[in-house]
């Protein structure tokens, strides 16, 4: 068994993806799913940068693509679902909200990416992983993962331990943090994403672990499945193992949305 969803993709405007949203859409249905989401990189709000989000005038632009795309693709066997994903920067949250806010999404992702103006995820900073205490960016990162689930502004929270990207992890066991982390999301509505781009990493493994998604699926903490798609070869990529991972863990079912409700639960 597979997914039948994949709500993890993103499109040129953010600048580090490629092809045609169209093209993603093909390679869906030739994969056999039936439920897909674009989730492209809003705008910071704290500074500019147009090679990995996009920007505050392409917005309009994104929606009318996708849901051009969306109607086109209605009665051709795939649903086309249209979302966004967010960086959570504190002190930043009104501004956020009013991007979130702008359009009717079926559902918005929540991302940790910068821990102050560390960008622990970008190849050009990695190396201050190496030099940062990496127990420290471990504890830093699961507190902002906290906060953007605490702030009421997303419904999925993206790659959970993205901090693992460069295979670098943690000295101390940290299992009493990522059972508070579950705790707060549970009591704030959010849901997981499992996150297959991972094994496309130097990492190699999904977002998040076996043993972390084990301390949510305990939890009580809903999941979906997402590919981070920036290609259209990458549709899909890695989701029959991510659905395996689920299974392992103990869950027993993942949702899907409609606008920013969860409109389905599929046994697994």
């Amino acid at each position: 068994m597979e997914p039948i969803v994949d709500y993890h993709m993103h499109t040129f405007l953010c600048g580090h993806a490629i092809g045609e949203p169209q093209e993603y859409v093909e390679q869906a249905l030739a994969l056999g799913l039936q439920e897909i989401g674009f989730s492209d990189h809003a705008p910071l709000v704290s500074h500019e940068d147009p090679s990995i989000t996009m920007s505050f005038e392409q917005l309009p632009r994104y929606q009318q693509m996708l849901e051009v795309l969306r109607d086109q693709y209605a009665d051709k066997g795939i649903t086309v679902r249209v979302g966004i994903e967010a960086d959570f920067i504190p002190g930043y949250e009104e501004k956020t909200k009013a991007i979130l806010d702008a359009y009717p999404y079926d559902y918005v992702y929540g991302s940790v990416h910068f821990i102050g103006d560390f960008a622990f995820d970008n190849p050009t900073q990695k190396e201050r992983l190496k030099t940062n205490n990496i127990n420290k960016v471990y504890l830093d990162y699961h507190t902002l993962l906290r906060k953007s689930a605490a702030s009421g502004l997303f419904d999925v929270m993206a790659h959970v331990d993205l901090v693992k990207k460069f295979g670098d992890r943690p000295t101390e066991d940290l299992t009493p943090e990522i059972e508070k982390t579950a705790q707060i999301f549970k009591r704030s509505g959010v849901v997981i994403e499992i996150n297959s781009s991972g094994l496309r990493k130097p990492v190699r493994e999904i977002y998040p672990s076996l043993a972390d998604l084990a301390i949510y699926c305990q939890a009580g903490v809903p999941i979906t499945f997402g590919s981070d798609a920036h290609a259209p070869a990458e549709v899909g990529y890695g989701l029959k193992d991510a659905y395996i991972l689920a299974k392992t863990a103990g869950y027993k079912e993942y949702v899907m949305f409609e606008k920013r409700q969860i409109a389905r639960r599929i046994k697994i």
